[in-house]
């Protein structure tokens, strides 16, 4: 089921010292399930398939939110990319980078909630991406190339000595984003396999250079 990404993206926050605060009450995951039912109802159809929310207000009580402030920048950093994980398994597409906020809602008791989705463009307008890496960087993509190697300068510095000091470039196509290896020493991979010249990049493909793995996201 598609729910269970949001269940696996939500569940460590249940675990050691916060079990204690979700022993009872609103669950994260009850908010998860709801954020993808909005996604899911809201959807439109786009030139390039289907469209749906990428902010969300979440309202929750007072109490909730007292409950949650410790970790609540924590909680809004999984369910964004729990949203990320479910438009990726549903094919949708994103008009802008994914938000959420949380805030308190008038005559709201304890364990009730509600979500509020809507389309809201990137900057600028066109598609967005991002480069996810293992170690938290989260890379926004533009008009511009980016550049990823050894050197500092990189727009991603990857401080790996097989990778080469310029090794490859993400670059803006029309409506799509493409990989180019700059004639790297070890070669760049595009999902395991190697690459020679220019290749579009999809949703949720891993680029590979030396030891390091870097996420695209359409999103």
């Amino acid at each position: 089921m598609v729910l269970q990404g949001f269940e696996r993206k939500l569940e460590h926050l249940v675990e050691g010292a916060m079990a204690r605060v979700f022993r009872s009450g609103l669950q994260p995951v009850e908010l998860g399930r709801r954020l993808a039912r909005e996604m899911d109802l809201r959807r439109t159809v786009g030139v390039n398939g289907p469209v749906a929310p990428n902010h969300f207000d979440i309202l929750l009580s007072q109490a909730d939110l007292d409950r949650f402030e410790s970790f609540i920048d924590a909680l809004k950093r999984e369910l964004v990319e729990a949203a990320r994980e479910h438009a990726r398994n549903e094919r949708y597409n994103f008009m802008g980078p994914v938000s959420v906020n949380l805030t308190p809602g008038k005559n709201l008791s304890p364990g009730m909630f509600l979500v509020n989705g809507q389309m809201q463009e990137s900057p600028g307008g066109g598609v967005v991406g991002a480069l996810s890496l293992s170690d938290g960087r989260r890379i926004e993509l533009g008009e511009e190339p980016v550049t990823i190697g050894r050197l500092p300068e990189c727009d991603v510095a990857i401080p790996d000595p097989n990778v080469s000091r310029q090794h490859a470039q993400v670059r803006r196509l029309g409506s799509d984003f493409v990989l180019v290896d700059m004639g790297s020493t070890n070669g760049t991979k595009l999902n395991g396999s190697w690459i020679s010249g220019e290749r579009r990049l999809n949703d949720g493909d891993e680029i590979g250079l030396g030891a390091t793995s870097i996420l695209f996201e359409r999103s």
